[in-house]
């Protein structure tokens, strides 16, 4: 069983028989783009003298895999990872100045505003008026509930999932303690490796909304649903309107 945390919201379940499960990260709001920016400025002041630009993001992508696998996801595992990633390729020793500068750039991120994607608050309002609508996330509980908090959009969900991996048991999990329907269920994200491709193999339907800055460690090829399965791609989220 995938540890989780979860809540009833504000929102009646709809008459609608489809249930939503809706992505958080870059799904509804910004959050990558914060990421991306820590490390460039991470980078720089790295400044390596042998390795390049691209070849310090592998070593860090590499250190964040492993970060991943000791300390999940999150602002938590990120500023480990630059650290470490900084004790890898620097010659200079860690010291404690540094080693404050070096998490500062992941600090950073949390003062950063909760900025809705286009058209994201209407959309909600749309969906949860004829449909049951959830929010399934991963990451760190205390983390993602600050920033669903903070997005002014928390009213919209029936209920709250926030879980630490999406995977295929954490569907099968997710489907089993609220009694969904796969056949009428949909998964909704931006990650074909955590919202679209697990989903699927749970047996769910979903709709792919790609975004430009997803995070490289979420890129994978997109699966094909297996009928009656049905997998959707819009460009945008305000697109959904015309699908359900």
């Amino acid at each position: 069983m995938p540890l989780s945390s979860s809540y009833d919201g504000s929102m009646p379940r709809a008459k609608n028989s489809q249930v939503l499960l809706i992505d958080a990260d870059d799904t509804l709001w910004e959050n990558n783009i914060y990421f991306e920016r820590a490390i460039a400025s991470f980078i720089s002041f790295l400044n390596h003298q042998t390795y390049s630009t691209e070849q310090v993001r592998e070593v860090l992508n590499q250190v964040e895999r492993e970060c991943i696998v000791s300390h999940g996801y999150g602002l938590h595992s990120f500023s480990h990872a630059l650290v470490q990633t900084f004790e890898r390729l620097a010659v200079e020793p860690l010291t404690p100045a540094l080693h404050e500068t070096i998490q500062g750039f992941a600090h950073a991120i949390a003062e950063q505003p909760i900025e809705s994607l286009p058209d994201v608050p209407e959309t909600l309002h749309y969906l949860a008026s004829s449909h049951d609508v959830m929010l399934m996330t991963k990451g760190a509980v205390k983390e993602q509930s600050r920033k669903l908090e903070h997005s002014g959009l928390k009213h919209y969900f029936s209920r709250i999932e926030i879980v630490a991996e999406k995977n295929q048991t954490s569907y099968e999990y997710i489907i089993e303690k609220h009694s969904l329907n796969p056949e009428v269920t949909w998964m909704i994200g931006n990650s074909p490796k955590s919202d679209i491709n697990p989903a699927l193999a749970a047996g769910l339907n979903a709709v792919f909304v790609p975004h430009g800055n997803t995070w490289i460690l979420e890129h994978e090829e997109v699966g094909e649903a297996q009928p009656p399965q049905q997998l959707l791609v819009v460009d945008r989220f305000a697109d959904l309107r015309r699908h359900f």
